[in-house]
């Protein structure tokens, strides 16, 4: 591979997002179609510096579009300040379960009523297309800890975890295809993947972000200890519970997600809201280191400090995997076999059955009627599902199988992509507006002054 243009590619297009980032947050165009355009146009479709296939090269794409989805399922959780058994949790636990598992059994009636698939290829494709995306959703997401809007709330918790929710769908569509060893409908799925899977994926998690949150404040309040470095604290925090749940055979996603909300958590008890909104900004801390290091130590702003820090860091981390996510997405697409792509199937899955299953699964919830209206419309597919389909492949599935299932998923993250990113800005723009208060036409009326006689 010449290194020449590459440089040149990935250089430009930095520099190009970096300035024109706000400009774009005012079109109704967002950063993921910019990168789709540009893996297109590298792939044979246009200059050919790159040819990606979706079945030989699943093994190396697998581990980018895994390290960018652990990443941003961090960072969600991290944004996600209520405290577990808060209001707020019910509609995106709602939303990562009924409405996710509603998903799939429509997707799945539809493969084998509709498409003729096999019923364990019905059933891994909607493991694939359940999952919502935390990766290309920053738009409708929430902004910090502290924003406790109904549909930014939704829609982050619910990108955060159901693509853990949805992984034991994928396994028991791979076990029913025969490429994965174990019980298919058996004891063993039930008890590891779903039960095991879950409750130990978000001990996991929790324990870990809990536990190193607090010895890190400890060092550092009393010790002036563990300073600096915070990218190697989030970083970390990934890694370690990704490589403790694949120990414990728990879900990595959950487990990622758990140690992001845990760590936020501790921040969140060990500071006042005062002293967590008078923090010094990143920005001014780190051209000054001895301010840097009061910051990271003071008693009350060590802990918003840390939590900033940490997030901040993942943040960028997360655009630049999403950047290379997006665009080996678009490189792919060149060597889809779009003849088994049915294109009214796309329009089932994000104007029918996304809706129909938010529905049900937001019956008693707190959302408005607008707020789930929107909610339905941002069920956006992204790196999650394709992590979910190149698992698949790497996993033995391939042939006509392999083919048609990799256009029937990738139609649906193509169309996405595209429609979901012209309508997020205008929507929530009106969103937006919706919420102020609108202005009295009548002015106050002043109170007359009375004479009293005497």
């Amino acid at each position: 591979m010449d290194l020449a243009p590459w440089a040149t590619l990935v250089g430009a297009l930095f520099i190009g997002t970096a300035l024109a980032g706000s400009s774009l947050s005012r079109l109704p165009l967002s950063t993921a179609m910019l990168y789709l355009a540009v893996g297109l146009a590298v792939s044979p479709l246009l200059f050919g510096l790159s040819q990606l296939r979706p079945e030989r090269d699943a093994g190396a794409v697998t581990l980018l579009a895994e390290v960018a989805l652990l990443v941003s399922l961090f960072t969600a959780g991290m944004k996600l300040g209520a405290r577990p058994g808060d209001h707020q949790w019910a509609a995106p636990v709602r939303l990562a379960t009924v409405s996710m598992l509603a998903t799939a059994g429509f997707i799945t009636a539809a493969g084998i009523w509709l498409l003729d698939l096999p019923i364990g290829a019905a059933i891994l494709l909607g493991g694939l297309l359940a999952p919502t995306d935390p990766v290309l959703a920053a738009e409708v997401q929430v902004a910090d800890d502290s924003d406790r809007d109904e549909l930014r709330y939704a829609l982050t918790g619910e990108g955060g975890l159901n693509d853990g929710t949805a992984f034991p769908i994928v396994m028991l569509g791979l076990s029913l295809l025969g490429l994965r060893a174990g019980d298919a409908w058996g004891w063993h799925w039930l008890l590891v993947d779903v039960l095991w899977g879950t409750a130990a994926g978000l001990v996991i998690g929790a324990v870990l972000g809990t536990g190193v949150g607090r010895l890190v404040l400890y060092l550092r309040r009393i010790h002036k200890e563990a300073l600096g470095l915070d990218n190697f604290l989030a970083l970390g925090l990934v890694s370690l519970s990704c490589g403790l749940a694949m120990f414990a055979s728990a879900s990595v996603f959950l487990a990622v997600f758990a140690a992001g909300f845990g760590l936020r958590q501790v921040e969140r008890r060990a500071t006042a809201r005062a002293a967590h909104e008078n923090v010094t900004p990143l920005a001014t801390l780190d051209a000054d280191a001895s301010e840097d290091d009061k910051a990271a130590t003071h008693p009350s702003r060590a802990p918003a400090y840390m939590a900033h820090a940490v997030q901040g860091f993942n943040e960028q981390i997360e655009r630049v995997g999403e950047v290379a996510a997006v665009i080996v997405l678009g490189m792919l697409l060149w060597a889809v076999q779009w003849q088994h792509a049915v294109w009214w199937f796309v329009a089932l899955v994000l104007l029918v059955m996304r809706p129909v299953a938010v529905a049900a699964g937001l019956v008693g919830t707190r959302p408005t009627a607008a707020q789930r209206g929107l909610i339905a419309w941002f069920g956006i597919r992204g790196i999650g599902t394709l992590y979910y389909l190149l698992y698949a492949l790497n996993h033995g599935l391939s042939g006509t199988l392999g083919d048609t299932l990799t256009a029937l998923t990738l139609s649906v993250v193509v169309a996405s992509i595209v429609l979901h990113g012209i309508s997020v800005t205008p929507l929530m723009a009106l969103y937006q507006r919706a919420l102020k208060p609108r202005p009295s036409h009548f002015a106050p009326t002043q109170p007359r002054s009375i004479a009293v006689r005497r």
